[in-house]
């Protein structure tokens, strides 16, 4: 009876035949939320050690970088070869459906490091330091470091190692944008000990209430940046 009932089982399952996926934007990106919008069995959002949120961030933002992978200005093995053969309407369709999104955030990392770093961290975030020609963070990402429409990204809810990757991929060229590339500049007048600062305490804030980007802030920026044209 046993063997009656397993063979019978075999035959619906193969009668059954592979199961149909829908082919849908959502489905087709499962590729990217397998890293970018991690949840665990219950479904909750997962504070990521490394990869970003990209969830809500301004499509124009996103859109440079899905090229500027594609185009070799910022390097990432996987980025490069998951893209490398998209053409530019497709990169917008991406960018878009992306920023559409505002997933529900993981709360924060907890900081392990001394509150002097922190300190060091908040200053440079919110007021810059004029000694190094480095101004405040949210000088152009924002008062809530939420990003401006239509291509500054918003900061909050960036993992540590992430942000610390990047710093370290603006200084060893690895990630450059058009010219003028502002946080290169900038990456090159931080010490690795203030960009441990920054990046300990922007991963150790709660995403803001309202965490979508602002429309404008004020102009002119402190530094021209090709990707963000200064223009009212």
């Amino acid at each position: 009876m046993a063997l009656f009932a397993l063979s019978c089982a075999a035959t619906l399952s193969a009668s059954a035949g592979p199961q149909a996926v829908p082919d849908t934007l959502a489905q087709r990106l499962v590729a990217c939320t397998a890293c970018h919008a991690r949840k665990d069995a219950q479904g909750v959002a997962i504070n990521d050690q490394y990869f970003p949120r990209i969830s809500g961030k301004p499509a124009g933002y996103l859109y440079n970088q899905l090229v500027n992978f594609r185009d070799g200005r910022r390097q990432y093995p996987m980025m490069n070869y998951m893209v490398s053969h998209l053409p530019d309407a497709y990169l917008h369709e991406i960018a878009g459906y992306f920023a559409a999104e505002h997933l529900p955030a993981p709360a924060p990392a907890p900081a392990s490091v001394p509150q002097a770093v922190l300190d060091r961290g908040r200053q440079l975030v919110t007021r810059g330091d004029p000694s190094l020609k480095v101004p405040a963070c949210i000088a152009c990402h924002g008062e809530k470091l939420t990003g401006v429409l239509p291509t500054i990204p918003g900061l909050a809810g960036l993992p540590r190692d992430y942000i610390n990757a990047q710093f370290g991929a603006w200084r060893n060229q690895q990630r450059r944008a058009h010219a003028p590339d502002c946080m290169a500049a900038i990456s090159a007048r931080l010490s690795l000990a203030d960009v441990s600062a920054i990046s300990n305490w922007i991963a150790s804030q709660p995403m803001p209430a309202d965490p979508r980007p602002l429309d404008t802030i004020a102009r002119p920026l402190p530094l021209s940046c090709g990707s963000f044209p200064d223009q009212p």
